[in-house]
């Protein structure tokens, strides 16, 4: 088989595995209380912004440099601000109601991120074997709570748990163009990396700030949903040492 064919197969393979479990996970408890949902919904948010915090944006910056981080950031904030102003009035939402509309943008930010995900896959290759096998691991557990992610807002809708998983799934295929991309060329230009690292932070950010933060909240106003927040932080920080 063609190397750049394996390589993408590989990184597909992975990551879709990663975040269809997650979702898995996740739609194991659609028939759960309030109070279990905001859990879910603050844990998943306090592991993307601390993924955010103290991976993507430091990334961005030691790769490409502060100016350009924060123009790929508010690009992304800019890009989810748009979404955030039309999906409202879409046919999808009035159909299937605004958990769809969370999903969907945490969905579209993921995207984002597994792009640059799949340069590191593969370009990882095109260095080594052992090493590309090495970063397309890592990538795919930290696909796991990204996919639960995903498919925690979709658990109040009409969709069906394949439907959710499908749809959950689908957020990795980035991850194939951006291995398949890293493998073509071998070396990417840090200052494009840097934009998609920057600009999938600025997308990440707003959709757990104003999305998954405050659905938790309001599924349970207690204690519980800000203690979730707080587990989600402390578990992104631990994947974040992991890699």
């Amino acid at each position: 088989m063609n190397k750049i064919l394996y390589v993408t197969l590989i990184a597909t393979l992975v990551c879709g595995i990663g975040t269809g479990f997650g979702a898995v996970i996740a739609t194991l408890f659609r028939k759960s209380s309030s109070i279990l949902m905001s859990m879910i919904m603050g844990i998943a948010g306090g592991i993307m912004l601390s993924v955010v915090t103290f991976d993507l944006i430091p990334e961005a910056i030691l790769m490409g440099g502060m100016n350009t981080t924060l123009l790929g950031v508010f690009i992304g904030v800019a890009f989810v601000v748009v979404l955030d102003l039309t999906l409202p009035h879409t046919k999808l939402m009035k159909k299937y109601g605004s958990t769809v509309k969370t999903a969907l943008l945490l969905g579209l930010g993921l995207a984002a991120h597994n792009f640059p995900e799949g340069l590191a896959i593969g370009s990882g290759f095109m260095g080594g074997k052992a090493l590309g096998f090495e970063l397309a691991i890592v990538i795919g557990l930290h696909d796991i709570p990204e996919g639960a992610a995903v498919a925690s807002p979709l658990l109040k809708s009409r969709l069906s748990r394949a439907k959710i998983i499908l749809l959950t799934a689908m957020t990795a295929v980035p991850t194939s163009i951006g291995a398949y991309v890293g493998a073509l060329l071998g070396e990417i230009s840090s200052t494009f990396i840097t934009l998609c690292l920057g600009f999938a932070g600025g997308t990440m950010l707003y959709i757990v700030c104003g999305e998954l933060i405050p659905e938790s909240k309001d599924l349970f106003k207690g204690i519980f949903s800000t203690l979730s927040i707080i587990i989600g932080v402390v578990i992104g920080i631990l994947i974040t040492m992991a890699m």
